[in-house]
């Protein structure tokens, strides 16, 4: 058995090792301060930009005990998380992707998003970058977020950043994108896949037929996105037959005038311990 002194002395050397490692690598990410309200806090991380320009980056926000925020399309009420790049320059926000959210009920309420930590990954591109060498690029983040308890809480905050390329990867940041995208829906699979889909009963009914995992033995979960702020999550006579798992979703009242030929609507399957995601094309 190592005694208390030796202990010490290896946890010391581990973390001189680590120390000399980011400061032999050179690598530093933008990581912001907190900014916080009532009911939780959040902050931007972003990698140092690629030669081209490409950003990796994530908003992370942690709601506190009790407190939930939002999925892309919040369900009956709630903000959906937003981002707003500005600079002196072009800066294009190309991507925000979403982890896989959870179905909240709250009496007669329909929520759908996270009560727990949660990251957003995304990407962007500074257009401009490079055309001074070694030049770092300031820009302007601004996050608008929902908070909800009992009340929901709007939460806007502004993060500045400098972006400069760096030698080498920035560790800590690399490993929260990558654990952030581990928790993503993925694209569908030969086991996990949307079979067949139609609009039936003059329109109000979207029928859906999926194969699901063989080890999915509980009933899946599906979100299906149509035009914005319209969520369909109810569903009637599911069930389960050798080829797969057929589900009918009440469409409810869509926007006036609204044409669903040449629509896409998203689509998300939640099936045991996996997730896919994709769009229904209607022709």
């Amino acid at each position: 058995m190592r005694s208390p002194i030796a202990n010490s002395f290896i946890l010391f050397g581990c973390a001189l090792m680590a120390t000399l490692l980011a400061a032999m690598s050179g690598a530093r990410a933008e990581m912001t301060p907190w900014a916080t309200n009532e009911g939780g806090r959040m902050r931007i991380i972003a990698m140092p930009p690629e030669p081209d320009g490409k950003v990796r980056g994530a908003l992370q926000i942690e709601p506190k005990p009790g407190w939930i925020t939002y999925w892309k399309e919040p369900g009956d009420t709630g903000i959906p998380p937003q981002l707003i790049f500005s600079k002196n320059g072009d800066t294009q926000l190309d991507s925000v992707s979403f982890p896989v959210p959870k179905r909240i009920d709250s009496g007669n309420l329909r929520d759908i998003g996270y009560d727990e930590p949660v990251t957003f990954p995304f990407e962007l591109t500074l257009k401009d970058f490079g055309k001074v060498p070694n030049a770092p690029t300031s820009l302007s983040a601004s996050a608008f977020i929902g908070l909800c308890r009992n009340i929901c809480i709007p939460f806007q905050a502004d993060f500045p950043l400098t972006m400069q390329a760096v030698k080498g990867t920035p560790v800590e940041e690399a490993m929260i994108l990558n654990a952030a995208a581990a928790k993503l829906p993925q694209k569908p699979a030969d086991d996990f896949r949307i079979l067949r889909y139609a609009m039936v009963k003059d329109g109000k009914v979207l029928r859906l037929t999926l194969r699901l995992p063989d080890d999915a033995t509980s009933q899946p979960q599906v979100i299906v996105t149509g035009p914005e702020g319209h969520v369909l999550f109810d569903e009637a006579k599911g069930k389960r037959d050798a080829e797969g798992y057929t589900l009918d979703m009440p469409v409810g009242k869509l926007p006036k005038g609204y044409d669903i030929k040449g629509k896409h609507w998203g689509i998300l399957a939640i099936a045991g311990n996996r997730a896919i995601e994709t769009s229904l094309s209607f022709e």
